[in-house]
């Protein structure tokens, strides 16, 4: 490497809350080294030990650099290099015949393997909509906590980040920060030196939790039980800002009825912990100001899980933390950013058509349903980008059924032969981040960023967009916007609403917010309150208020399946990103399974045995290991390993169900009952 190798600015892609600054140093056509850039406040030169491995991801061996086309059964990985026109040609072939009998028999299948706004639902949705497919509800990470607070606060929004910094107490709420919100776990750690509380609400002592002063080791599904237990409290002490509550909340008599049939012992005893930890942490978070809460998505996967993430939003307009900048909550930031969706995304190109939803979450099922008044016609065809559903949807082996019909046409655009690739009749190789253009907004800070591509695309790596671009002109679609470059999607994606080019010269900008946004209310609700009583749901027949609602499969409840289970990332890997990178599968291991000596022992189970973990839906195989980490009657399945990667072609998700939360029709993973034990044992 010489001293002149070109340093390019860029922006990690993926699912976190950081959206991370990059400088990628670039030598004889490839990146060599990828940094955390210094100039940028929020990412202060630090990057995850992830995607400090980018550029092993990018030039990865195993990277797909030419199209192919299914030669054997699906499933079987069989294929064949083609050429690109022989690929767009026939897909777009069996597209447009498809599409002639009826567009919503083809879906697109997306999330966040990428979190860019052109590179993810940019030119890909302008080509769905002018093709008239089925709309996808990405709900399979967020959307029930989302839901929530959007009925609450009004929307994604919430209290500055950077001011954590200067909080007395901090409540990190399901979320294993040092793995998932590196930069905020360095606000929390200044605050932590000058004097705040750290308490960590997780059912998994996870690295974060055993580095708080505080952890209370919830059962999963009990968060909005512990919330109105909180409310409570505050309540009986009279903890409140009184004026606040009157000035800029709706709702406070019916949510002070509910509070007050949640006192402590009822809360200690469906939490599964100690009543004196919920009377300990009332009193601080009712005495201590400022006090911040930064809930996380973790606690949202369950049936309750839109009611808890509310019940949890309320609480900071009852102590006036909201009056204080580092006071309130955050969840997501996102709802902040002043996006043109609709310029960029152009529904208007469904002219006037109204083609259904089906659910990303509920892939499975939708995949093995026929055509039907109600469900509309049969899925013929699927266009995978920026996902791996056979890998990270619920309920894997309905997955796998569905994608295994040979009827089922599907194209999956990847940078590797993974688990949802080995199921495609063309897999299209695609840019990543180093290769292309893309802007990226956060949900953990205010900032826009630009990626910058900093080297050629790889073999013939298209991007997503030029993917959909040649598509769109072998269906005839000739509308200006499917000509538009990348550059033009980046500058159309915020228009004049921010500064383009301070983005060219710095990589980055910050989009105004008040330093304390709620402090004299002004929320985004129809009321302009904090609304704890929500008109919108109750207009939908549910229940206006926050409640508990209790686990639709609560551990320790089923004589078969008596552990409850959840299944956190594993800390070197992003959902199913990163597993197949070598340096950091094998800091991982291999699939593990956390679980507490109490319920190890009565099963012969022992640290490093093999075991079986299963249930109605199906069974996977991993490696045990027994550990205070996980708390008695709950086991830890560490995920999402690629199946073909983890022992016998299985993985986490081949117990977790397809059944949906309360509010936001998102996944429940964490709600999912199992039973465990070892190899050699049989039922």
């Amino acid at each position: 490497m010489t001293e002149a190798s070109p340093v390019v600015r860029g922006a990690c892609p993926h699912d976190c809350p950081d959206t991370c600054a990059l400088l990628t140093t670039v030598d004889n056509g490839r990146a060599v080294r990828v940094q955390g850039n210094p100039a940028h406040r929020h990412t202060d030169g630090v990057l995850c030990t992830k995607v400090s491995r980018y550029a092993e991801r990018t030039h990865h061996p195993d990277r797909l650099l030419q199209p192919l086309r299914r030669t054997g059964p699906k499933g079987s990985g069989q294929f064949e290099p083609v050429s690109w026109d022989e690929a767009l040609d026939d897909i777009a072939a069996r597209l447009k015949a498809i599409a002639a009998r009826d567009p919503q028999a083809i879906l697109p299948y997306s999330y966040a393997g990428t979190m860019g706004l052109v590179q993810g639902e940019g030119m890909a949705a302008r080509f769905f909509h002018r093709l008239g497919a089925s709309f996808l509800d990405r709900t399979i990470c967020a959307s029930a906590g989302s839901e929530g607070l959007t009925q609450t606060l009004g929307g994604k929004v919430g209290m500055k980040v950077e001011h954590f910094a200067e909080a007395k107490l901090i409540l990190i709420w399901g979320s294993n920060s040092i793995a998932s919100n590196l930069h905020f776990w360095k606000l929390a750690q200044q605050a932590k030196r000058d004097g705040a509380r750290l308490v960590c609400i997780d059912p998994r002592r996870s690295e974060t939790a055993e580095k708080c002063h505080d952890h209370l080791a919830i059962r999963p599904g009990t968060d909005a039980a512990l919330a109105l237990a909180l409310m409570h409290e505050l309540i009986a002490h009279d903890w409140l800002d009184h004026d606040y509550i009157e000035r800029h909340t709706l709702g406070w008599d019916g949510l002070r009825e509910r509070a007050l049939r949640w006192p402590p012992a009822r809360a200690a005893e469906v939490c599964g912990i100690p009543e004196q930890q919920i009377v300990d942490l009332a009193r601080a978070y009712g005495t201590t100001k400022p006090a911040a809460i930064r809930l996380n998505y973790g606690m949202q996967r369950v049936r309750g899980g839109g009611n808890a993430a509310r019940a949890v939003a309320c609480l900071p307009a009852l102590v006036g933390a909201w009056r204080h900048r580092a006071g309130g909550v955050l969840l997501s930031s996102s709802g902040q950013f002043p996006v043109r969706k609709a310029e960029l995304q152009r529904p208007d190109l469904l002219a006037g058509r109204a083609p259904r939803t089906i659910n990303m979450t509920t892939i499975g099922d939708d995949l093995l349903r026929e055509a039907s008044p109600d469900f509309g016609p049969k899925v013929e065809a699927l266009i995978v980008y920026n996902s791996n559903p056979v890998a990270i949807a619920p309920d894997s082996s309905q997955v796998v059924k569905g994608f295994a019909r040979e009827d089922l046409f599907t194209v999956v655009l990847e940078h590797f032969q993974t688990d949802t690739a080995d199921y495609a009749d063309y897999v299209l190789p695609a840019t990543t981040q180093h290769e292309h253009w893309d802007i990226h907004t956060a949900y953990g800070h205010t900032d826009v960023l630009l990626n910058r591509p900093a080297i050629a695309p790889q073999g013939q790596a298209r991007s997503n967009t030029d993917v959909f671009r040649a598509l769109a002109t072998r269906l005839g679609f000739d509308e200006p916007c499917f000509a538009e470059d990348d550059l033009t999607l980046c500058r159309t994606a915020f228009g004049d609403r921010i500064d383009f080019q301070q983005l060219l010269d710095v990589g980055w900008v910050t989009v105004p917010v008040p330093e304390a946004p709620f402090a004299d209310g002004g929320f985004p609700t129809p009321s302009g309150r904090c609304e704890f009583h929500s008109d919108r749901l109750a207009a939908m027949g549910l229940d206006p208020l926050p409640d508990h609602v209790p686990n639709a499969e609560p551990g320790g409840t089923h004589p078969d399946y008596p552990l409850a289970m959840i299944s956190p990332p594993a800390r070197n890997f992003l959902n199913s990103s990163f597993v197949n990178v070598t340096s950091l599968r094998d800091i991982e291991g291999q699939p593990r399974l956390e679980i507490h000596a109490d319920d190890a022992a009565p099963r012969g189970i022992a640290s490093g045995q093999m075991v079986r973990v299963f249930n109605q839906r199906g069974e996977y195989r991993c490696v045990a290991e027994v550990s205070t980490r996980a708390r008695p009657g709950v086991v830890n399945g560490l995920g999402i390993w690629w199946r073909k990667l983890g022992p016998f072609g299985t993985n986490v998700n081949e117990v977790t169900s397809q059944r949906l939360t309360d509010l936001g029709r998102a996944p429940t993973f964490y709600d999912c009952h199992v039973q465990v034990a070892p190899l050699e044992a049989r039922h």
